[in-house]
């Protein structure tokens, strides 16, 4: 049995209070009012620009950028003043709700990314599971233990929806009725972009994922004292069913939960995408996890060819989602529609490096430090490039989600780093009381023998 160690939880609490006080100070800091926003831009003007607004005389046009925005100061116009004061009033609007959205896609990029990890190992645990994968079942219980997140992440992340729905914030532009009732492409689209309906489907979406990892959490500690395989075949049972309704409840979650926030773009590869992010980011948790574990004196039989076996998967679905995101890209790209290359542009404008940084944490260092065979039985260098491909994967959440919700306003700050502090406190906690709840190695399961002996 494994004992969740005093400075363990120790560390997750203090992880969770410093990141629950951070993202307070950040929602408490956001900008109420227009003025507020305004004041806010100029004081972060390190290069004169809103002086130099300010000083340029009436009938001199110049353009001065605040914050990435281009505004026109001076100058004569031919358009009438109402008309300029009304875009006036809609940039200055819009600046509003990106600083305001600002503290609450961090919390929900954090909510969101651990969520994903943990749906990436239910996944991988279904697969081994209706696969009969004689080499997984050692780290079942590991698999399990990072599978219990689901219930207490899904609540939290279930809630910021909900309070994004009552208008909390601005993430979705869909949701605004102002919006919607100028904007003919949204219109179209209301039927399935929708609060109810969007409300229903999330909470299908985890009931799904929940139930499974509930039911089949259960019958795996029921092989425990089973001395038939009656509990053995359930699981496998449950587990092909569930991988059907996965793969179309993880789209439509990626359609629902990130597309969305850029409802005028679309791509058909999304989902597929959003899976290999998801995906990679669960079995690197999974390693990691386990060589802490194996530190710890736990685990004996998981050997060098288990640790093997989940670096050639990081390696390779590092190299599948490198895949999907240059497919999405080039294609994108070179037909050059408009509705839907806005949306690299926007990241390619406003995001260059960190969006092409993260595509090379993605996929150069995966690649090169682990191509290598020999490498990938080293548990201190898996570990390192367990990192970097969390931390990789965390710029991929949020360069799906900032750039339509704050745009150029986006920055990565202390409510950013407190949000990644409160749910990591909250993954490790809840993880590891999981896995300190029940036998760290299953018993019984007719595979269990062919585990411990497996070599590569």
């Amino acid at each position: 049995m494994y004992t969740f160690s005093k400075r363990l939880k120790t560390f997750a609490l203090v992880l969770m209070v410093f990141g629950a006080l951070g993202m307070a100070l950040g929602l408490w800091s956001a900008p109420k009012t227009v003025e507020q926003a305004k004041s806010m831009v100029v004081s972060h003007d390190t290069h004169g620009e809103a002086a130099a607004h300010e000083a340029a005389p009436a009938h001199e046009k110049q353009v001065v950028v605040i914050e990435g925005h281009e505004i026109e100061v001076g100058g004569s116009s031919s358009h009438p003043a109402s008309t300029e004061e009304s875009h006036s009033a809609d940039h200055d609007t819009h600046l509003l709700h990106q600083l305001q959205n600002k503290p609450w896609a961090a919390i929900y990029v954090a909510a969101l990314f651990a969520l994903m990890i943990s749906l990436g190992v239910l996944a991988f645990y279904g697969i081994n599971r209706a696969a009969q994968a004689g080499w997984s079942p050692l780290l079942f219980r590991v698999m399990e233990g990072i599978t219990s997140y689901l219930l207490p992440g899904g609540i939290l992340l279930l809630l910021i929806l909900v309070l994004t729905s009552l208008h909390f914030n601005h993430l979705f532009v869909w949701m605004d009725p102002e919006v919607v009732a100028h904007d003919a492409l949204i219109q179209g689209k209301s039927g399935f972009l929708n609060v109810p309906g969007f409300l229903v489907r999330s909470v299908i979406y985890l009931s799904i994922w929940i139930g499974y990892q509930k039911l089949s959490r259960k019958f795996s500690l029921a092989e425990d004292n089973d001395t038939t395989t009656g509990s053995f075949v359930k699981n496998f049972r449950l587990s092909a069913a569930f991988l059907v309704l996965f793969l179309i409840s993880e789209s439509m979650m990626s359609w629902d939960w990130i597309m969305s926030v850029d409802p005028h773009w679309f791509s058909t590869l999304f989902g597929w995408y959003v899976f290999a992010s998801l995906f990679v980011s669960g079995i690197t948790v999974i390693a990691m996890v386990t060589i802490y574990l194996k530190s710890k004196g736990l685990l004996p039989e998981v050997n060098n060819s288990h640790i093997h076996d989940l670096a050639k998967f990081m390696f390779g679905i590092s190299v599948f989602w490198t895949y999907l995101w240059f497919s999405q890209f080039m294609l994108i790209w070179y037909s050059n529609i408009p509705e839907e290359v806005t949306y690299f542009v926007t990241r390619i404008e406003d995001f260059k490096v960190g969006y092409f940084g993260m595509v090379a944490m993605n996929f150069l260092l995966p690649l090169l430090l682990l191509m290598n065979s020999d490498y990938k039985r080293l548990n201190w260098l898996v570990v390192i490039t367990g990192i970097v491909i969390l931390v990789g994967h965390y710029f991929d959440v949020y360069h799906m989600i900032m750039p339509a919700t704050v745009g150029d306003q986006a920055s990565f700050g202390l409510t950013e780093l407190a949000a990644v502090a409160f749910f990591a406190g909250l993954f490790i906690f809840v993880v590891f009381t999981s896995i300190a709840s029940a036998p760290i190695t299953p018993k019984n399961h007719p595979l269990i023998e062919e585990s411990k002996h497996f070599h590569y």
